[in-house]
């Protein structure tokens, strides 16, 4: 989730920007949607990278039966 950061900052932005500039069009609504989506999608991810900042250095290890 947070090697994603930065892509869910850019489409939150972009979509921000295409939702919200005033423009009116057919599929507003769904990108307004989307806006809110990548918003909090974002939120967490800035979330788990500042609470939880060793988790990308875990490896899964194998157990032996």
């Amino acid at each position: 989730m947070k090697k994603y950061m930065l892509v869910f900052l850019i489409m939150t932005v972009v979509t921000g920007i295409l939702g919200f500039a005033g423009m009116t069009y057919y599929g507003i609504t769904a990108v307004r949607v989307l806006f809110l989506i990548f918003a909090d999608l974002l939120i967490v991810s800035l979330i788990s990278k500042f609470f939880f900042p060793g988790l990308d250095k875990m490896r899964l290890i194998k157990v032996k039966k």
